[in-house]
Parts: C-alpha cells; sequence; structure tokens
C-alpha cells in the first residue's frame, strides 16, 4: 500500500516531481524513491513496507529496460513466481514485482492474471502502461497538462494543480497510448440475467474464508476494523479463526462518541466472543468538527454520508497505526451484493433489486472505497476488504435475486449471508450480532455524531448562501447547509472544475427522504434492534 506518481513526457525538474509525489507522504511512512527514466519520463513512490520489508523499495526495474511502481497487494504472487514467471529473475520478494514480469512476459493483457487490488503504471523506453484493479479498491487519477504530458497518480492533489484536465482512472480498465482504456475485468454478474446460480451456503462460507485468508499475507501486524455490524464481524471472526491456528490472536478495534454508542457496544461483544485483544477508541463531535479542513483535503470529495463516514475512521487510523499495527480488515462491500442497505426493501422486483446492487457494486469506488482507502492511509494504514475478492463476486452476486430479497422482505436484509453463517455447532457469532439490524457507520459510532454535525453546518452557512449554491457551484450543487460547507472546503483546495467532476453523491434509492443516512430509512427502528431468525 503506497503512494505512486508517473509522468509521461520531458520536462519536468526532478525537484518538482519530488515534491509532488511529497503530498502523498502520509500513505508511505516508511521510504520514498524517485527514477527518471533514459528518455525522461518519472516514476516516484511513497512506499508503505507490508511485504518484504528490506529488498521492496520501488520503483522496480524488470529483468531488462522496464519499471514499475505499484500500490496494492497481489495476492497470488507466489503462484505467478513459481508458474507463468517462473523463468524470470526476481530482484525482490516483493509482491509487487511480479506485475513488471507480466509486463515483459504478456505485454498489455495480463491484469486478470492478477489476484488482487492494484494501481500501478510500467514504462519500458517511451512505451507505458497504467492499470486500476478491478472494483477500484486502490485510486488512481490520471491527468494532462498543457504540454501534453500524462501524469497518473494515486490521490488528486499530486496533480490538480498541474494538468490542465485529469479524472478518476476507471477501475477494471489498463490504458496505453497505443490502444486507449481497455476493459479488461467483464465479469458475468454484470449482466443482471446472469443472476442465475442456486443458493448453497457452504459455498459462501467457503469462498469469504479463502477471501479473508489470502488478505492475511503480510510481513506486518494485522488488525480488524469491528463495527459490530455483521460485516466486520464476519471478517473479524474469519480472521479470528484462521489466526488461532496459527498460534496468533486477533486486534480488534472499534470507535464511537462513547461506550455507549451502538457500534462500540456491538463490538465488545463480538470481541469478546472471539477472545480478541480490543481496544475502543472515543471521540467528540468538537474534535470531528475541527478536522473537517484537514479531512477534505485528504479524502478528495464532499460527497456527505463520505465525509460523515471519514471522520471516525481518520481518528480510529490514528489511533491503530500508533499500535504498531499497518494493515486492517474491513467489511466494505457486503451491503452492495446482499442489498443491505435498509432502502432495499423498497425495491419494486427481483430484476430491480438486482440491477440495483449490480449497480452498487460497481459504484463502490466512488464512495465507500475511496473513504476507506484515504481516510486509513493518511495515517499510513492499509485496509484490505474480503468481500470484494473476485471469486466471492463471482458466487455472491450470481445467486438467484429471489434468494437475496424473499417474499415479506422486511427484516431480511443479507439474510442469506447471515444464514450462511449461523452453525449453531459451531457459532462464528452470538445471535444478537448475526441478526443485528443495519447501521451505517456513521450512525453506529453515535447518533448524535451526524445530528449535531448538521446543526453545527447550519451555523455556518447562511440562507441566503444557500439559496446561491446553484449560481457558485453549477456542477453538483449543493442542496443543504451541510453539503454546502463541505463543497465550500473542497473547492477552497481543489478550484478546479475536474477535481468537482471526480465526485459522485451517493443517493439511497426508493425512499423519500433521500439523507445518505440509514436513519432516514423508515425502516429504521431503535438501536439494538435484533432481527427474527426467520427460517
Amino acid at each position: 500500500m503506497c503512494g505512486i506518481l508517473a509522468i509521461i513526457g520531458k520536462g519536468k525538474e526532478e525537484q518538482l516531481v519530488r515534491e509532488l509525489s511529497k503530498r502523498m507522504a502520509h500513505r508511505g511512512p516508511d521510504e520514498n524513491d524517485l527514477y527518471m527514466t533514459e528518455k525522461g519520463h518519472f516514476l516516484s513512490h511513497e512506499r508503505l513496507s507490508i511485504v518484504d520489508l528490506h529488498s521492496g523499495k520501488q520503483p522496480i526495474q524488470g529483468t531488462a529496460t522496464a519499471y514499475m511502481v505499484h500500490n496494492g497487494e497481489v495476492y497470488n504472487h507466489e503462484e505467478l513466481r513459481n508458474g507463468l514467471l517462473k523463468e524470470h529473475t526476481f530482484r525482490t520478494k516483493s509482491d509487487s514485482e511480479v506485475i513488471v514480469h507480466l509486463y515483459e512476459e504478456f505485454g498489455y493483457d495480463f491484469c486478470d492474471k492478477i489476484d488482487g487490488d492494484f494501481a500501478f503504471v510500467v514504462i519500458d523506453g517511451d512505451d507505458y502502461m497504467a492499470a486500476r484493479d478491478p472494483l477500484g479498491v486502490k485510486p488512481l487519477y490520471y491527468g494532462l497538462d498543457e504540454r501534453g504530458r500524462i501524469y497518473f497518480s494515486s490521490e488528486m492533489k499530486a496533480i490538480a494543480d498541474q494538468c490542465k484536465t485529469f479524472s478518476t482512472f476507471p477501475p477494471g480498465h489498463y490504458y496505453t497510448a497505443k490502444t486507449g482504456f481497455v476493459k479488461y475485468y467483464k465479469p458475468e454478474y454484470e449482466y443482471y440475467a446472469k443472476a442465475d446460480q442456486d443458493l448453497d451456503l457452504e459455498l459462501i462460507r467457503n469462498t469469504l474464508t479463502e477471501a479473508t485468508s489470502k488478505r492475511l499475507m503480510a510481513d506486518v501486524p494485522i488488525g480488524v476494523l469491528l463495527s459490530g455490524g455483521l460485516d466486520s464481524s464476519l471478517t473479524s471472526s474469519i480472521a479470528s479463526r484462521l489466526l488461532k491456528a496459527k498460534g496468533q490472536k486477533l486486534h480488534s478495534f472499534s470507535i464511537g462518541l462513547d461506550a455507549n454508542a451502538p457500534d462500540v457496544v456491538a463490538a465488545k461483544k463480538v470481541a469478546d466472543f472471539l477472545g480478541a485483544e480490543h481496544h475502543e477508541v472515543y471521540f467528540s463531535v468538537e474534535e470531528g468538527v475541527a478536522i473537517l479542513d484537514q479531512l477534505i483535503w485528504q479524502i478528495e470529495t464532499y460527497d456527505v454520508t463520505s465525509v460523515r463516514a471519514s471522520v471516525p475512521m481518520y481518528f480510529l487510523s490514528k489511533k491503530i497505526t500508533d499500535t504498531g499495527v499497518k494493515v486492517v480488515l474491513s467489511g466494505e462491500g457486503a451491503d452492495e451484493i446482499f442489498g443491505g442497505y435498509l432502502y432495499f426493501r423498497n425495491a419494486p422486483n427481483a430484476e430491480e433489486f438486482q440491477k440495483e446492487t449490480i449497480e452498487r457494486v460497481q459504484k463502490l469506488f466512488t464512495a465507500d472505497l475511496l473513504r476507506a482507502d484515504k481516510s486509513t492511509m493518511s495515517h499510513g494504514l492499509e485496509a484490505r476488504v474480503p468481500f470484494l475478492d473476485k471469486e466471492f463476486l463471482n458466487v455472491a452476486v450470481r445467486i438467484k435475486p429471489h434468494e437475496k430479497q424473499p417474499k415479506n422482505y422486511e427484516g431480511k436484509e443479507k439474510y442469506i449471508l447471515r444464514k450462511a453463517f449461523d452453525t449453531p455447532n459451531d457459532p462464528y457469532l452470538p445471535d444478537e450480532v448475526l441478526w443485528r439490524q443495519k447501521e451505517q457507520f456513521s450512525d453506529g459510532v453515535g447518533y448524535n455524531w451526524i445530528d449535531q454535525l448538521i446543526d453545527y453546518c447550519a451555523t455556518q452557512v447562511t440562507d441566503a448562501q444557500l439559496e446561491g449554491a446553484v449560481t457558485e457551484f453549477p456542477y453538483n450543487s449543493p442542496t443543504t447547509k451541510e453539503a454546502y460547507l463541505y463543497r465550500s472546503i473542497f473547492q477552497k483546495h481543489y478550484p478546479q472544475l475536474s477535481a468537482a467532476q471526480t465526485v459522485r453523491k451517493w443517493i439511497p434509492k426508493w425512499q423519500e427522504n433521500l439523507d445518505p443516512s440509514g436513519r432516514a430509512n423508515d425502516a429504521h427502528l431503535k438501536p439494538g434492534f435484533q432481527m427474527a431468525k426467520l427460517d
């Protein structure tokens, strides 16, 4: 997990490139390096050392003239080394190095051979390619300056003031000067009619367990983000079992306004059940408000739900890295795959339900994945997401939609996921957590967080300012005082229209109240509500 910067084209000063890369130093606090090719192109890297702590410094040179920078993890790197790349000579033990050798072996067409989360750039003479992982777990931006030089960067802040235009690099694509953008990730599940697989609870358990297992790959301590919701609790439970088999203990981390926050209470139940070494972190509304300016600069979005949820994750990430943990598992993706948000209850039919799950998975990179990456990496912490494993997605998304949206859907969000891990003879979780109602992260840290945040924003924005929002911000105009404040802060740091255009608002469907909080849905019940264990 790192920060990468590549500039294709001559004329940039080395010192300036170093300064641009340093804007992302929080992503790679362990070491950094820069390489200028013979042709005058640049590759720069800010490294967070996770695998091969001693010789994995980047950029990494291939066998001959190709160089590469990579952000992310390649979970099948040992398999590739011993298989497709067995004739290649490796310079490091880093998982990243397989990428440059895959380029040497297959040219541009190799991204589907990588099992992992990645954003990378390879330069070979004047030839180059850039690519991003299938779902966009790792961020990547690209831009063009006034002289036609092409930029690639992990975060927008490194290139926004250098480029004439820039944009988000699309997940599941690679780019070369010869081919333009090429979509390499073409899963069958993207077509809703391919959701034709029978429900297999054991297969769900096995593939999620394998997805979690491969994400324990590291030469540094690993923990889990534990909110006490179903998704993070399941990945924590699976990780706990896998670590216990190795004689290791799970470290879990939760955050809330105080010890009575819904997530903190539920997380402690899970941690006690698993025998984890548990850490609780608290923050105040005043502290959250105080970091809004810094936070929005870090996460590079004005999306309301992303800002709300990033504040507690920002504080939690700092505390986690203070303990020495550098990698955490997170539960992102399950709600999108299984229709876990409360508004899914209002889907008009199974077909629309399935289409919405697919769209939510495809758009994860605009909200939850962006928030998870940038708020954790603000403190040099890597978040890994087992639910977005390619094999697990192939299993879970293609289950027949009526299984995910059974009759009398009320109270059955993510029902088949709950059923898959409802194993009385070998319980993964306490029943009250396994059947706990969905609570969005920004709600679960304490309901006062959003309520008081909205109140604060109302004191910072006048009625006249909000009325003039369409004129002041003609693109993606804010419609509430909270949204106006976030947009104003974002505009201060990123005044370019290209910057505003990288942001997508998260808006729930099929409900009257369009506030992104889960509590805006009529189905939301009192704290601690437990679903019925329906057969």
